[in-house]
């Protein structure tokens, strides 16, 4: 893991406990929060809270309706692991329903392994948007008088949130590591993150709360696994061409048909094959940078950009340091010869096609086939998985239980009702927004354009030599987005007129 390209310590995670550990950083403007309450929370403890409300003459008739009481908590408030396990289940946190979640917590169960850390940090770039987000989050929560504010309409669901947690309190400490952190390594796709944060709060007031926290779960979730698919594709360029500054020309094909055996599904699945031959290019480019980092970290800070530019120096690769680290650090630590051991002659045998003295390389390439190396690849496959909502209407990838049918790239129902819901909004001359109609076609060139998802190919420079075949297969596409959006209901057909086939808004933003 390197903090500066990728903050996450890639593993399965679960975006409703991403937004909770997310809430407790914009809350805290990034600062490490303690719970005041350190013993484990369970469905009995948070009984006996609302039953305490109902004492006080907050709420009235929980004790005549235990039963009610816990089957609310389980279906609506709590996120739950190993549900319907009666041993192995347990109690993570609240549902992300209003910043205010995150105090009922058993940190053990709502573990994101850094995800949320990432997702701030690229709100953190924009302060309009995160205090936007913070604002929405916070509704009926007077955070100066620590209370609540009856007069703000909320659901029942986070309205129960808001007595549950209103008595508990929490400590900020400062946090001096956050102050080092620099901005997102690819700044263009934290933008365009930012731009979806702030159309979706265009709605705020039009969206029921659930439906606006549903989006901004799949958001979060979606823009977690296209920053890191662009890094694999884009960081082995970089490092190639020794600048950080390419064309970011990454596209992906995605399969709007559902059928496994469609005419587009080898399209798709081959752009994710592509993307899974490349994490090995992406590790080894880590790992080079890691290297040079370490080499360059005093007196003064190795940023990823001056890393990559110093791998195109010869002299740098000749630098005496990476033969100190790899006959003191590693050579010295083995065993001279051992039979159930890594020893000096498996070292001897796995390096014998590298020049004597490219240590630079050999270092990376003992880096690359550690358990550390393997560790990588795996855990980078499955937090991907986690984070696209892979076979869920919220998903970015789908895959069957058959190796005929290996992953490939998908657009769920309610993926692409997010993506309706923020491309008919056009951002008006003088700031904020207006909805608008769009046709199919552009619904999907926006798509394209915005997030090189590519759901009709017939324009793109790669497929210009596309036979029959290939236009029939996208064509099938474009018919099964039409068929997906009537489903969603965005469209109705009106006529066989082209110019009256249109995706109109849900909701009217007025000029």
């Amino acid at each position: 893991m390197n903090k500066d390209i990728f903050y996450v310590d890639v593993k399965v995670v679960s975006l409703d406990r991403v937004l909770t550990n997310l809430y407790i950083k914009m809350y805290a403007d990034g600062s490490p929060v303690t719970l005041a309450y350190r013993k484990e929370y369970t469905i009995d403890k948070l009984k006996e809270n609302i039953f305490t409300l109902e004492d006080k003459g907050i709420i009235a008739g929980a004790k005549d309706n235990e039963e009610g009481i816990e089957d609310w908590l389980r279906s609506s408030l709590l996120e739950l692991v190993n549900r319907g396990n009666v041993v192995k289940e347990h109690v993570s946190t609240l549902k992300p329903l209003h910043l205010l979640s995150f105090r009922v917590q058993n940190k053990k169960f709502c573990r994101d392994y850094r995800a949320s850390d990432q997702l701030y940090l690229m709100l953190h770039t924009n302060h309009e948007v995160m205090e936007g987000l913070v604002n929405y989050l916070s509704k009926g929560w007077d955070r100066n008088a620590k209370d609540i504010i009856l007069r703000d309409d909320l659901d029942v669901d986070t309205t129960g949130i808001l007595y549950i947690t209103k008595d508990l309190k929490e400590r900020r400490d400062i946090n001096k590591e956050l102050v080092k952190i620099p901005k997102p390594f690819l700044e263009k796709q934290t933008a365009l993150f930012n731009d979806d944060i702030r159309r979706l709060l265009t709605y705020k007031d039009q969206l029921p709360r659930s439906i606006f926290i549903d989006y901004l779960r799949i958001l979060c979730g979606f823009h977690l696994g296209l920053y890191v698919m662009k890094l694999i594709y884009l960081l082995p360029k970089m490092v190639e061409a020794g600048t950080k500054d390419i064309e970011d020309d990454w596209s992906m094909v995605v399969d709007m048909t559902d059928d496994l055996d469609g005419k587009v599904a080898p399209y798709a699945c081959k752009d994710i094959e592509r993307m899974e031959n490349g994490i090995g290019k992406y590790i080894r480019a880590t790992y080079m940078i890691d290297l040079v980092q370490r080499h360059h970290s005093t007196p003064d800070v190795c940023s990823v950009e001056d890393a990559i530019k110093l791998l195109k120096l010869e002299e740098e690769r000749n630098d005496p340091y990476y033969k100190y680290v790899y006959q003191d650090e590693i050579q010295k630590q083995l065993p001279d010869l051992s039979e159930t051991e890594f020893d000096k002659e498996d070292l001897k045998e796995m390096l014998q096609y590298f020049p004597e003295d490219d240590f630079f390389d050999m270092l990376v390439h003992v880096m690359e086939k550690s358990n550390l190396g393997s560790y990588q690849y795996r855990y980078l496959r499955q937090f991907i998985d986690s984070v696209t909502m892979k076979n869920t209407p919220s998903m970015l990838l789908a895959d069957s239980r058959s190796k005929r049918h290996p992953r490939r790239g998908a657009i769920g129902s309610k993926l692409l009702e997010t993506f309706v819901q923020l491309l008919v909004l056009k951002e008006k001359p003088g700031g904020g927004y207006e909805s608008r109609s769009l046709s199919i076609d552009e619904l999907a060139a926006a798509i394209r354009q915005r997030y090189g998802l590519i759901i009709n190919g017939a324009n793109e420079p790669r497929f210009a030599d596309a036979d029959v075949e290939t236009n029939d297969a996208f064509s099938a596409n474009m018919e099964a987005l039409k068929n997906k959006l009537r489903q969603i209901g965005f469209y109705t057909d009106m006529s066989d007129a082209c110019i009256l086939q249109k995706i109109r808004p849900r909701y009217k933003l007025e000029k």
